[in-house]
């Protein structure tokens, strides 16, 4: 039985790095809402409480029962969860002066404890909230403070429960990975056995196991979370997986032909459809953004339905479906409330009365590519950026025409094998051209021109939540513009994108 960190999700922005960064020391964890608490079995090994947006004074703040874990487990209660047990137990939360927000130094830290061993004294930690906690229930002693928040951090006498008003998770906390570490490893015992290697193990033998000797179809989108899908169920069912790949006409210049190829040498069994036209042909006249998702989603359902019926006996769909699609399936506001669906293929499972397979929904984006490596997929391929859905179909603005297709195919090959040459691919997240609606006049040689512009953007990301434009070198950015113009019948301006996310999105549409 696999151990595992339960962490209780009370609706902080940082939640899923509390569970990146446990994860990352070869420990499993596993993020529920507070109010979905999950089956309290010998696996678990110990529980995070997160931090919230929610003060604890407010009206609808979340308020689980602990009694299943509390003195029981190992607990860890983060900003909130240091405030709630504080001041549901017997002690005393109110609001602070001024915001305690940002970067504070522990001045006071107790060696005995567990949970600061090997923390250096006057180690830099990040403070995010706007209560404070001022008195403490009669069993709880301080183990940390720092110049303005006297009780930085407390243990419970004679239980494993402790708490700490700082967020250990995010970058500015130095030495948080150690203090997570000494929770998950020391306190808790955990064995560290989460790796790529058990992962794929244990995932196989799953699949087997379920899948038995049925048939299963499998979407690629030549993207790392689908490969990694296809290979992994490729070791488990052979030859009773069908993978089907759509050119919905969006794709890159070239894309088709050579993720196909790719494939067939991962030995993965591909069925490649040449849809360009259905797709133009529908996506004619229409310029609304969400409008041009719709046509090509309902599009891509129909396409690939059709294809997956010339299969025999289909039984299940696969999916390349990873965690933070399923953690983002269920809100903290109630059982009802979703923030989206995390089918990948919406709408896909209903329509072909097929049950669904999703190898990769424990996994992190960044873990799915060291399963990835661990698995001897290409590096080419495990470090591709992030492509959207609807592919170029939202990176031209307006509405979509064949000729515009190849202007943006062209323009966009320039810009990501620039990137490669210069270096710079593997410091930049995503990178996308975009075709604007916006005509403008130009000399070429001595003719007069009226011609497309196009905007480059490069972003930085870890997640994709957030997200900053990347400074690239101006002549590698010149180079790009005059090879573009030069080379790219109808484009005659480039622009250079420096708008960070937030206040705009990494994608125009």
């Amino acid at each position: 039985m696999q151990e595992k960190i339960i962490i209780l999700d009370f609706g902080s922005q940082y939640t899923q790095l509390i569970g990146r960064k446990i994860r990352e020391l070869n420990v499993y964890c596993e993020i529920h809402p507070f109010n979905h608490f999950p089956d309290i079995d010998e696996s678990v090994k110990g529980v995070v409480l997160s931090g919230s947006p929610f003060s604890v004074r407010d009206k609808d703040a979340p308020r689980p029962d602990l009694s299943k874990i509390k003195g029981k487990l190992p607990v860890l209660g983060v900003c909130y969860g240091a405030q709630y047990m504080a001041h549901f137990f017997g002690g005393e939360v109110a609001p602070s002066d001024s915001r305690e927000y940002g970067r504070a130094k522990l001045g006071f830290i107790d060696h005995d404890s567990d949970l600061f061993k090997d923390i250096s004294l006057h180690t830099q930690v990040w403070m995010s909230h706007g209560d404070t906690i001022v008195k403490l229930p009669k069993n709880y002693k301080v183990i940390a403070s720092t110049e303005d928040v006297n009780f930085a951090a407390y243990k419970i006498d004679d239980e494993k429960t402790y708490a700490i008003q700082f967020h250990p998770e995010v970058y500015h906390t130095t030495e948080g990975k150690q203090l997570l570490s000494n929770f998950v490893t020391d306190i808790c015992g955990c064995e560290q056995n989460w790796t790529p290697d058990s992962f794929i193990e244990t995932t196989v033998n799953e699949l087997k196991a379920k899948l038995g000797n049925d048939k299963v179809v499998l979407g690629l989108s030549g993207g790392v979370d689908s490969s990694v899908a296809g290979v992994l169920l490729n070791k488990a069912i052979g030859d009773n997986l069908t993978c089907i790949f759509v050119d919905n006409g969006l794709l890159r210049k070239n894309e088709f032909e050579d993720v196909l190829h790719s494939y067939k040498d991962m030995g993965l069994n591909v069925i490649g459809v040449d849809a360009k036209q259905k797709f133009w042909d529908d996506l004619k006249g229409i310029t609304e953004p969400e409008q041009k998702r719709k046509v090509i989603g309902r599009n891509f359902i129909e396409v690939f339905d059709v294809e997956a019926h010339k299969i025999q006996n289909v039984k299940w769909l696969a999916q390349g479906t990873i965690y933070p699609d399923v953690i983002e399936s269920v809100s903290v506001n109630g059982p009802s409330a979703t923030i989206k669906s995390h089918h990948n293929v919406g709408g896909l499972p209903e329509k072909m009365n097929l049950k669904v397979a999703e190898p990769l929904r424990l996994l992190f984006k960044d873990e799915v590519r060291r399963v990835g490596k661990a698995l001897r997929i290409k590096k080419e391929l495990l470090g591709r950026h992030p492509f959207p859905g609807p592919g170029l179909g939202i990176r031209i603005l307006g509405d979509v025409t064949p000729d515009k297709v190849r202007m943006l195919q062209e323009a966009d090959s320039i810009f990501i094998n620039g990137l490669k040459n210069w270096g710079l691919y593997d410091e930049v997240w995503q990178a996308a051209v975009i075709l604007l609606p916006i005509q403008s006049v130009g000399v070429m040689g001595d003719e007069r021109t009226y011609e497309n512009t196009v905007a480059l953007r490069a972003v930085t990301s870890t997640d994709g939540m957030t997200a900053d434009w990347v400074h690239l070198p101006y002549d590698f950015l010149a180079k790009m513009s005059n090879e573009i113009i030069n080379k790219v019948r109808g484009i005659n301006r480039v622009v250079y994108d420096i708008s960070s996310k937030p206040p705009a999105t990494i994608e125009w549409e």
